[in-house]
């Protein structure tokens, strides 16, 4: 079976944020690295060579594929912030109707800058990603 490509390293998650070359951008790299790191109670941690994450857990699908992955992170990617929290998370309608200027996918929240959305909302979305993550990944 093949191994997974995003596993954590010991990458520098500083240097990460230091090359990222809009300091708009990094400004808000630097408060998700604080939102995150409070809620999960983990110090920041590089997934990969682009995603930066906290804590971790470990899965195991039907088909016998399984592997580590951080909680919650974040990436700074070319048009966007990824915010890779749970799909139950980005389905607490209510929530996701007060955060502001914002697209989801599945599992994912996209951001052009924080100043777009309520950090309050985006710290409750967090917190229920993490406790989502933790419920359903307790025994395996």
């Amino acid at each position: 079976m093949a191994e997974n490509k995003t596993r954590q390293t010991d990458a520098s998650v500083d240097a990460y944020l230091a090359a990222i070359d809009n300091p708009i951008r990094r400004a808000d790299c630097e408060v998700l690295v604080k939102l995150m790191a409070k809620a999960s109670k983990e110090a920041p941690k590089m997934w990969g060579a682009s995603i930066v994450g906290f804590g971790s857990y470990h899965y195991k699908y039907d088909s016998g594929r399984e592997g580590d992955m951080c909680l919650v992170g974040f990436s700074s990617r070319k048009g966007d912030i990824s915010i890779y929290l749970t799909s139950g998370a980005l389905a607490q309608e209510e929530l996701m109707s007060r955060l502001g200027k914002h697209k989801s996918g599945k599992g994912c929240l996209y951001v052009g800058k924080l100043a777009d959305i309520d950090q309050e909302i985006l710290a409750q979305l967090i917190a229920a990603a993490i406790a989502e993550r933790q419920r359903n990944h307790a025994g395996c």
